[in-house]
């Protein structure tokens, strides 16, 4: 152990002797780690995010679809729905979205409507109670962006180019801080008057379903029953979700794979052979009496030493990018146009999987780009060594 320990300090010392090359190396490791875990954090936490949102999102949603484009619904269609077996509950919805041009803000304006209290939780304030109307709830997001609490008046331009002014009586939060950050809540009347949505009509329909196993099912007979209609599932939503930010974290490693390529040409030259200095050095431990086996140890701790450091700094200056700066330099490419949307901070995930496949594709390389070259120095004969 006394000997392991003697390798150790000697492969620090060692390091110490080159420390501004040493320096540069890790500067670049580091930066490599830093945009990986960056952006595969990063992608994780809006996963998660999207599981979160959609996990008290209903099963089925109904949309009118007309020249390919979403449109308002019929409420004659909830009848021909309800006639469908394995249906439960059907509650249309009224929503829509209002661009402020005061914040620079894009809010989610919803009607509200049973049942919608329960999957919210108010951090302050009281719900909209039936048949109240001028009033409104808010989300956190909205709250800090428009300096209103309780209390404070919001006006918002309608369709017709009236303003509606409603107070605010309810500031709320969420699990997931994306699921209401951005969004007004308002009563039905208030939106349909809002939005000049006629009484017969609503933005989409919401379907409850008694069994999980029969949505696809369902979904299919209300296409095949109401052709202009588009019914989206939980699952689907979720799949585009994970399509989404795949395709967008591919994008953003596709633009820095030039960085990559600069690491791997760095572990290449390591590869492809030692400095004469380096050389030298390992021909001299040869002929003072150290092993092969001590040689190629001292390697193994130079490389840990300096890929552990790399490592460790990238994963961590990645967390703290993503969690306490709000993923400033990545966001804006994976969220698109939703950076408009008030300002939210996402929960802290971390994949042990990402992790561990990182480490594989940083640290290994790395390591055996450091022993390879080594290795070989170290099984020749000393004097042909230093003689270079």
């Amino acid at each position: 152990m006394k000997k392991h320990i003697k390798i150790l300090e000697f492969a620090l010392s060692t390091l110490w002797r080159r420390k501004y090359k040493n320096l540069g190396i890790i500067v670049v490791f580091s930066i490599i780690v830093f945009t990986l875990s960056s952006i595969l954090l990063l992608t994780y936490s809006f996963k998660r995010e999207a599981v979160a949102i959609l996990s008290g999102a209903p099963e089925l949603i109904v949309q009118r679809v007309t020249g390919g484009r979403h449109d308002l619904i019929p409420l004659d269609y909830i009848k021909e729905i309800k006639s469908i077996p394995g249906t439960g509950e059907i509650i249309p919805r009224y929503w829509g979205y209002y661009y402020d041009i005061s914040t620079d803000g894009n809010y989610t304006i919803l009607g509200a409507y049973d049942r919608l209290h329960d999957s919210i939780r108010l951090l302050k304030g009281d719900f909209i109670k039936k048949g109240r109307q001028g009033v409104c709830v808010i989300g956190r997001g909205v709250s800090d962006a428009r300096f209103a609490g309780i209390g404070n008046k919001i006006p918002i331009v309608g369709s017709d180019g009236k303003v509606h002014v409603f107070t605010v009586i309810g500031v709320f939060d969420a699990k997931s801080s994306i699921v209401t950050n951005d969004l007004v809540i308002i009563s039905l009347k208030d939106i349909r008057s809002l939005f000049s949505i006629p009484e017969d009509q609503s933005t989409d329909i919401v379907v409850r379903v008694y069994n999980p196993v029969e949505v696809n099912n369902i979904a299919g007979k209300i296409k095949s029953r109401l052709p202009d209609t588009r019914p989206i599932t939980r699952s689907e939503i979720l799949r585009t979700y994970d399509t989404l930010f795949d395709w967008r974290s591919g994008l953003i490693l596709t633009m820095f794979s030039g960085a990559v390529l600069a690491f791997i040409i760095l572990a290449w030259d390591k590869a492809t052979g030692l400095s004469a200095e380096e050389k030298r050095e390992i021909g001299i431990l040869k002929a003072i009496g150290w092993e092969t086996s001590d040689i190629m140890e001292l390697k193994f701790w130079e490389g840990l030493v300096i890929s552990s450091v790399s490592f460790l700094t990238g994963v961590i200056g990645g967390y703290i990018h993503i969690f306490f700066f709000g993923a400033s330099i990545f966001s804006p490419a994976l969220k698109g146009w939703s950076v408009i949307f008030p300002k939210f901070h996402l929960m802290p995930y971390i994949d042990p999987y990402q992790v561990v496949v990182l480490l594989f594709f940083t640290v290994i390389p790395y390591m055996a780009a450091t022993i390879v070259p080594s290795w070989k120095a170290s099984i020749t004969d000393p004097d042909v060594v230093m003689r270079g």
